[in-house]
Parts: structure tokens; sequence; C-alpha cells
């Protein structure tokens, strides 16, 4: 018998405090007091173990443990093991995040294997786990973000604009065959005194072009928060984002992003391995993130969603991990129905839904979430507001 029979089950998730969250955004959600305490970052929900979520004071990844086939469902133990696959987050971000891009799969897993081997200490280890972290988001509210790279010649007209002599060599380079990625490693591997004076000059020249075109404001509005950093600079070489609530953007493995501010529902492969190259006080290694970036334009980092029923919209990227649903219900559409074989947690964002039926029903409200195990193959909505499912992909 599976540790958990089928139902829905109050999920309790885990709030991260990181200093680039916001004092309103997720306590607002969950109607706590604002200001919070501390800024808050991302409410963490499912098995990651740097912060599991409970079910009656029990942890998720304890109870998946005990049971994985029943839990997860045969196909999905079998494809992943005794983990849930995806880790679902609310994100909020009231100041920037770092420049970072994520290892494919089968880099992780190598990356991994050699640090493991090597026996080196937690501080100077990249790679805390063998999986990839491609991720998913949707906004909620207004977001912003720098989303992979734009086409090389779009970002040498940027710096040729902005006429600073010592960027010319680098708006050069993007002109030539191999100009991203050698325009890229240019900026980062500046000496700390070129790159300090340089990112003065050129966020001086920004916030004089802010007008212009908004990639500009972004950059001198980057400089506020980490003067001297060449994520300053590389910031013009990618694509730059403004959702807004319900549109989504897609990041795969290797492309280099960093998100600005917003509030959003993202969801990502389990894994906790990010390569940071600026725009934080974090460890930066710049010679491992220039091995997992994929030096290519990213054209169309904006994901939208396909129509399953009235009210209910998929986002179905390309792995295996996770899919993410969103259900809307309203006077008019007051009912819905999910569909999943495998595990599903729910994140109710605004409104009141009841997820199930019978004694098995449970009454989501703004903020809170919940966990179904497989073997619940429809799951009845009812109510008024938004809740989002995230659940591992179907079998191919």
């Amino acid at each position: 018998m599976s540790a958990l029979p089928p139902g829905a089950y109050r999920l309790d998730g885990t709030v991260r405090t990181y200093a680039w969250g916001s004092r309103s955004a997720i306590a607002g959600v969950q109607g706590r007091s604002v200001p919070s305490p501390e800024p808050e970052a991302e409410l963490w929900l499912g098995t990651h173990p740097g912060a599991p979520s409970r079910i009656g004071g029990r942890p998720l990844d304890e109870i998946v443990a005990t049971d994985p086939r029943g839990v997860l469902g045969p196909a999905v133990a079998a494809e992943f093991g005794p983990r849930l696959p995806y880790l679902m987050k609310l994100l909020a971000a009231e100041e920037p995040l770092s420049l970072q891009a994520h290892p494919d799969a089968e880099h992780a897993r190598a990356a991994f294997a050699a640090e493991e081997a090597a026996g080196l200490p937690p501080e100077l280890r990249n790679y805390r786990d063998p999986h990839h972290k491609p991720e998913l988001l949707v906004a909620t509210g207004d977001f912003e973000a720098l989303c992979g790279f734009r086409a090389p010649e779009a970002a040498a007209d940027l710096l040729d604009r902005i006429d600073v002599p010592v960027l010319r060599p680098i708006a050069a380079l993007l002109r030539g065959p191999e100009g991203l990625r050698e325009a890229f490693t240019a900026a980062l591997t500046l000496s700390p005194a070129a790159r300090t004076a340089l990112v003065a000059e050129v966020a001086a020249a920004c916030a004089k072009l802010g007008d212009v075109d908004p990639a500009y404001e972004v950059a001198a509005r980057l400089a506020a928060h980490y003067p001297g950093d060449a994520g300053v600079i590389v910031s013009l070489l990618l694509n730059h984002i403004r959702l807004a609530p319900g549109q989504a953007i897609w990041m795969p493995a290797g492309n280099p992003h960093a998100y600005l501010r917003g509030v959003g529902v993202e969801v990502m492969a389990s894994g906790d391995n990010v390569l940071r190259g600026g725009l934080t006080p974090k460890r930066v290694d710049v010679p491992e993130l220039l091995r997992v970036v994929r030096f290519e334009p990213l054209q169309t980092p904006v994901m939208s969603p396909e129509p399953v029923a009235p009210g209910v919209v998929r986002w179905s990227p390309p792995v295996r991990e996770f899919e993410l649903t969103r259900a809307t219900l309203t006077l008019e559409t007051p009912r819905a129905e999910l569909v999943s074989d495998g595990p599903r947690i729910l994140l109710c964002v605004s409104g009141a839904i009841t997820a199930g039926r019978g004694e098995n029903a449970l009454t989501l409200t703004a903020g809170t979430a919940a966990f179904v195990p497989a073997g619940v193959p429809t799951l009845p909505l009812t109510g008024r507001g938004d809740l989002y499912q995230s659940t591992p992909a179907p079998p191919p």
C-alpha cells in the first residue's frame, strides 16, 4: 500500500530569505503581515534536500522514500528514482538576481562525479548534485528579466551606440564568426582595474541613453546595484524581456540569464547547480561558466501555453521532469478538471479553490499548496481563483 492513499494533502513549503527578495510579495499572497521581517525570495515546494516540504509535519522526501512507486507512480520512480523530479517555487524578486547559467544533464553528471572523486570541500564546489536545472517561470504580476543571448549584430549595435572606446573591440568581436563566445569571454575576463573603470564609464553613458533603448536603462540600474561588475556589460548582450501576468519564459540549459524584478510561479528540474558570472556576492567561476554556456542566440525566450479546456492552459517544455498547468476559475467557469498520471503539486495564488471531491476534497486559498500522489488520474476543481499544477511530463 502507498505511503499516501489517493487524495490531496496540505503541503507546507519553506520560505527562503535571500537579500534580493521582497518584504511584501510572498507575505501578501499568503495573507501574512507586511512588511515581513526579512526579504522573502522564494517559497519552495518539493523534495529538494535544501528545504523539503512537509505534510502534517513529515518531510515529503521521507514520504517518497518510504514508497517511491506508490507515491510517484511506477513510471516516474523508474525514470527518476526515489525523488520528486521537479521543484516548484513562488519567486519574488525586489532586486536583480545573479548572472547565471545551468549545465545540461550530461555535463552535470560528469562534473559532479569529478568533484566527488576529487573530494572538494563545499566552498570550492560548483556542483551540488548530478542533475540539470532547466527552468520555466510564469509571471503572476509584471516581471522583468534578461534571458539568453540577443542576436550578436543587435548587441554590437548597442555597444557601438554607447561610444565608449574600450567597448569597440568587444563590439567588433560580436560581428565575427565566434562573436558571442569571444565578446562574452572578453567582458568576463577583463582585469579588475580595467573592469571597474570601464563599467563606470559604461554606466554613465547608459544613464544618458535610457530613453533610446530599455537595455541601457537596465545596464545603468545594474551598475547602481553592482558597481564595477562585468555583468553590467554582459547585460547588453542578452535579451531584455518584460512579461505581463500570465506570460512565461523558458530557460533551457546553457542560456545565461538574470531575473531582475517581479513575482512569478517557477518550476524546474530538481537540481541545484548554478554557475555564476557576476551581479552577486556569491561564488563566481567564470572558466566553468564558459564551459556550460551555449553561445547561440535565444530566439524565443517567451513560451506560449496550449489551451487544454475552458480556463485551463498548459506549458510543456521539452524536458521529462515537469510541465506546468494553470486553472483560472471564474463566475462563468467555476469548474475544471486536471489530468495527470504522476505526482503533482498544486499552488493557489489567488481566491479559493477546492481540489478533489467528497472526503478527499481540500480547499486551497492564496499562498497555500497541496501534494497529490500518483493514482489520481483526474482531479476536479471548483471555486474561483488561480491555481497552478506541476507534474512530470507524460510518457512520450
